[in-house]
């Protein structure tokens, strides 16, 4: 029988499947130790170097090529189908974790760097050199290719990241069973001792697959202080609601968002200073992120407006009020307010092709830039297309930040706001999850910075005097003398600044 058609299969699936756990331990990096773009380039240099040193190892093995194939791709199975749970349990219980990381990346990529030399080899006997390298060469980044489509659109979402590194893990283990009689006549040992061990390793993960969610709670168990009461991962990120002794927190891939026992100030402090500001009736509202409802309940304090467009990623957050009824208290379930107009969708591609009316007002609330995906929501492009779905009179605020931990990042967003032509206020306060906290508020028109909060509003935090106060900065956080870059789309200067401070602050 021709082996070269089903062995060539073979390379399709090893190159698909070593590439999906090198996306997993990237994005699992990217989630713990933040700067995706740093981390996922440590792991691919990583992965290709030991590729290049299990090529390089396959040259001392010189018999029993077969089973060598066979036992190499029951192993890939198995650290690389464990890698994800282990990697999760590791954050979870070990300092050095990071360690562990590389290890995984760097074994698993030995382990792919042998198989596709010995696959050569077993199949030189049955084509000449020229074909035999075109086609394995094309068989393996063809795999690749699909890895890579499949794991964003697909294994992610639907399956997550457990999931999917079990079921590849699988996939591997079923290969390397294949392999026991596609190479019958080449394998010189006990056949059956390979294919019961392979049935074994399928069933061990088959087990895990099945118990995946538990795997998960194990170590988010061991991450959070108080009980997990929701988890869900999105197409976009991981959500968790924990409850304890101050309330109700959630969490964003593992980074607190808000404590229900002290958001109120942080959005109050958000909202209300841009209705000070506005010199008029405000009748249009633009929210761009606040999946959580919490901005839309202050907006909703104002009887003058009429539309409320808000615009937010992932529908899984938007709908998180509604999957836990305290966050639905929280936020005086604000999504069912009928001048409220939900997206879900980008920010930055809805500023650039929606077509709508001017606003009078615009909030924005994103997570903190800590990787590019959401640095470029702080671009002079970001900023230059918000401006054009505002009025001439219209005022914003940004949250920017802490100015104290982020002192370079705080300012570079205020910068950056200047450079495309707004007027900056920028102001602070005090929220005790986070610290203290920045803003900017945000005019086309020059403005003096409003002194206390709009009258008949039923606020816990805002008073005349706290909220004049707010525009005052103390020398640790006021703007720096040294030069502080603009942050554009080619340079993500606020990337770079937020991950230095915020990583030297957190060590």
């Amino acid at each position: 029988m021709k082996r070269a058609p089903l062995l060539f299969l073979n390379v399709f699936v090893i190159a698909t499947c070593g590439l999906i756990y090198e996306l997993l331990a990237g994005t699992l990096s990217s989630y713990v130790l933040g700067d995706s773009v740093t981390q996922f380039s440590i792991i691919i240099g990583i992965y290709l170097f030991a590729m290049g040193v299990g090529s390089w190892l396959s040259r001392f093995i010189d018999k029993h090529i077969a089973e060598k194939f066979v036992e190499i791709e029951l192993a890939v199975a198995v650290v690389g189908g464990f890698s994800a749970p282990l990697l999760f349990l590791t954050f979870a219980h070990l300092s050095y974790f990071g360690i562990v990381l590389y290890a995984v990346v760097f074994v698993i990529g030995v382990l792919v760097g042998l198989e596709i030399p010995l696959l050569m080899r077993i199949l030189q006997d049955e084509l000449d050199f020229k074909d035999l390298i075109s086609r394995v060469l094309a068989f393996d980044y063809i795999g690749a290719l699909v890895a890579s489509l499949l794991f964003p659109l697909f294994l992610v979402p639907k399956l997550g990241l457990n999931r999917t590194s079990l079921l590849f893990g699988m996939l591997n283990a079923g290969i390397g069973i294949w392999g026991t009689w596609l190479l019958f006549p080449l394998i010189k040992k006990n056949v059956t001792a390979m294919r019961i061990k392979g049935f074994v390793i399928i069933v061990l993960l088959a087990i895990a697959f099945i118990k995946a969610d538990r795997l998960t709670t194990l170590a988010e168990d061991a991450l959070f202080m108080d009980n997990i009461i929701y988890a869900k991962s999105s197409s976009y990120q991981r959500i968790v609601v924990t409850k304890g002794k101050t309330g109700y927190a959630l969490f964003l891939n593992g980074n607190l968002q808000f404590n229900s026992f002290d958001e109120y100030r942080y959005h109050e402090a958000l909202v209300h200073p841009a209705f000070a500001a506005y010199n008029g009736t405000p009748k249009r509202v633009l929210v761009l992120g606040g999946g959580d409802g919490l901005a839309l309940r202050e907006i909703e304090k104002y009887p003058s407006v009429e539309f409320i467009q808000i615009v937010d990623l992932d529908p899984d957050m938007t709908n998180i009020s509604y999957a836990v009824p305290a966050l639905g208290e929280l936020n005086k379930h604000s999504f069912d307010d009928p001048r409220v107009h939900l997206t879900n969708g980008d920010a930055f591609v809805w500023l650039d092709s929606a077509k709508t009316e001017p606003f009078d007002i615009a909030i924005v609330d994103f997570p903190d830039p800590n990787n590019f995906a959401l640095g470029k929501l702080y671009t002079t492009r970001f900023y230059n297309l918000l401006k054009n779905k505002l009025k001439p009179d219209s005022s914003v605020v940004i949250q920017t930040t802490s100015p104290l931990v982020a002192r370079k990042s705080f300012w570079c967003i205020v910068k950056t706001l200047e450079t495309v032509g707004f007027t900056v206020r920028p102001y602070q306060t005090t929220v005790p999850s986070f610290g203290i906290w920045g803003y900017a508020l945000a005019k086309l028109e020059p403005f003096d910075a409003p002194t206390k909060p709009p009258p008949g509003l039923e606020l816990r935090f805002l008073n005349d005097d706290s909220f004049a106060s707010m525009f005052e900065f103390s020398n640790d956080t006021s703007r720096p003398d040294e030069d502080i870059e603009v942050n554009r789309l080619d340079n993500q200067a606020l990337v770079r600044y937020y991950e230095a401070e915020w990583r030297k602050f957190e060590q």
